[in-house]
């Protein structure tokens, strides 16, 4: 065998190393994976076998999930472009990672949530009435799902005119904003229904409730946002869920089971809820 020369030897390592580098700068750095969530293909051949399936209800019609899947297109509060992106793919597998791993970043009101008393009191806040301290025996139990007038904001007259009994202390509120699939609109409609002060009030007043649920982003009408809260949350005793998945769901009882994340210091979070027959 002939050895190279020496300048022949040089050039095959350069040629070398310049090949291996352009394949290696085809793979983003900044990035853990070239496509993000949302991208059907990125480009991948996927096994047709693997497709995974996702529903709403389980067992079959025993359990009604009415919490709204979080996609960058989801509504947020007073924004015309939706969530946006939420989740990256910090590392992967397909760039040498041991493992996936996902790092995420959302605004507590987002989706499908409950608020604490700390949301719209600031005193509240300071004092650290944080999600944390909520009461999950009242985010848990027997629940009533209630269909109101579709042609008006939730109001004294409309609460005196649902009829619920003395003794129901959680109720889910279906309104207009579920026939209207707000909730699956990327753009804020600030026309939603929601209760009014005085409809807040009512409720307090004359009801054991201490579960309010709803089908759009606030529980609070947009022209009364702060007054219905302030209604709502001044006794700490009463506990917001807000952003619910109401379509399809019958009227009727159920059993109720939301979980908040145990987020330390936050006024809001991102909520997990079910009905169980």
């Amino acid at each position: 065998m002939i050895p190279l020369p020496r300048h022949m030897l040089l050039f095959s390592i350069f040629l070398l190393i310049s090949t291996s580098s352009a394949v290696a700068i085809t793979v983003p750095t900044t990035v853990a994976y070239p496509c993000g969530y949302g991208e059907e293909s990125c480009g991948l051949s996927v096994d047709s076998n693997l497709i995974p399936l996702r529903r709403e209800v389980y067992e079959d019609g025993q359990i009604y999930d009415i919490s709204h899947r979080y996609t960058p297109s989801m509504p947020a509060f007073d924004s015309v472009d939706g969530v946006g992106q939420f989740l990256w793919l910090r590392k992967s597998m397909k760039n040498g990672s041991i493992a996936n791993n996902s790092e995420m970043k959302i605004p507590t009101h987002t989706g499908t949530h409950v608020d604490a008393p700390g949301h719209v009191i600031d005193q509240y806040f300071d004092a650290g009435f944080d999600v944390d301290t909520l009461d999950l025996g009242v985010l848990n139990g027997p629940a009533l799902l209630v269909d109101v007038p579709r042609d008006k904001n939730i109001t004294a007259e409309v609460m005196q005119s649902l009829h619920i009994p003395r003794g129901v202390r959680r109720v889910l509120f279906r309104t207009l904003n579920t026939d209207r699939r707000l909730m699956f609109k990327r753009e804020f409609d600030s026309s939603y229904v929601g209760f009014m002060k005085d409809g807040a009030q009512w409720l307090v007043d004359n009801t054991d409730i201490k579960l309010v649920g709803i089908d759009y982003l606030s529980v609070a009408a947009y022209d009364h946002l702060i007054p219905s809260h302030l209604v709502f949350l001044e006794g700490r005793e009463i506990i917001l869920v807000e952003g619910l998945k109401l379509d399809d769901v019958p009227a009727g009882v159920y059993q109720v089971h939301c979980l908040p994340l145990r987020l330390l210091g936050a006024e809001g979070s991102p909520i997990r809820c079910i009905l169980i027959k």
